[in-house]
């Protein structure tokens, strides 16, 4: 259906002085600060989780040596989604609006609709990842679990025990990071290197990681977390997370949460000649994953 002139009347007054209503400011690539971006030219992509060797043996005078076997543990999988929106306008409303080309001032609105869609997608599987949750990762537990299935046992990247962000909870988060171990049981040289807060905990999260002093103590105690530089890139605020006492801490182990592009947005607009409306698309394919769980920890609050 077009926009016509009877859904335009105020933008067809001669005496109108504003309009207002598209061009808000918007949250534009909160996903950056979560997913690295790469590239994609197939339906779908899958990345392989290799488990490696175990624990060297020790090999006595005479003996022979121990071999061991590599495997493939479980395969993350990335399909893309096409997300598009587009609009009409009739040619009689293009005719008739006095002030502002009607082309300009609702593509802005596409743009800000199709980049809304991209950011709400990408916290989804945060939020959705959660213990309880419907995302899994491609081990076939939810992205944050207590018992993520390894050739040699199992690693968790969230807390035993869910807890709401304060100094002891973001201590143990830390702790338990440094404890990762790979698909074979060896350990992972793994730290946080950045959190990812809701806007309700935006305040707790500056006091945590700014403070000279431990917070909510009159100790004269350092605030260990500020003092030994952990999570050195500080916190971020994502404004699309509906769980408001859930965080997240993005490590530094490759292969965590990606952004595959398929086809970077296009616009397009055509004529209709029978009609004489104008139509304006906008398009894009792309898919958002995980295939290291360990480049995440989360804790979905108390």
């Amino acid at each position: 259906m077009a926009i016509s002139r009877g859904q335009l009347v105020k933008e067809l007054e001669p005496g109108l002085n504003a309009l207002f209503g598209l061009e808000y400011k918007r949250y534009e690539n909160q996903h950056a600060e979560i997913y690295t971006t790469e590239s994609s030219d197939r339906a779908f992509e899958e990345e392989v989780m290799l488990s490696g060797f175990a624990q060297a043996q020790v090999k006595p005078e005479g003996s022979g040596v121990v071999f061991d076997n590599a495997q493939e543990t479980f395969t993350a999988r990335y399909t893309h989604e096409t997300v598009a929106l587009a609009f009409a306008i009739t040619e009689e409303a293009i005719e008739d609006n006095l002030y502002d080309r009607l082309a300009s001032r609702y593509t802005k609105a596409l743009a800000r609709s199709m980049a809304n869609t991209k950011q709400i997608k990408a916290a989804s599987l945060l939020i959705n990842g959660l213990p309880g949750g419907t995302f899994k990762s491609g081990d076939g537990v939810t992205l944050f679990n207590t018992a993520h299935p390894t050739v040699a046992g199992t690693v968790k990247n969230t807390l035993t025990v869910a807890a709401d962000l304060n100094e002891t909870s973001l201590e143990q988060s830390l702790i338990d990071i440094n404890a990762f171990t790979d698909e074979r049981g060896l350990k992972v040289a793994a730290r946080g290197v950045k959190m990812i807060v809701p806007s309700e905990l935006q305040f707790t999260a500056e006091r945590l990681m700014k403070s000279q002093g431990r917070t909510g103590t009159a100790d004269n105690d350092l605030n260990a977390i500020n003092s030994m530089g952990m999570i050195p890139q500080g916190y971020r605020i994502n404004n699309f997370l509906t769980d408001t006492d859930a965080f997240y801490i993005i490590t530094d182990v490759p292969n965590g949460m990606k952004y595959f592009e398929r086809s970077p947005i296009k616009t397009a607009m055509e004529g209709d000649f029978d009609t004489g409306n104008v139509r304006y698309k906008a398009r894009e394919r792309y898919s958002f994953g995980v295939s290291d769980f360990r480049g995440i920890f989360a804790s979905p609050g108390a």
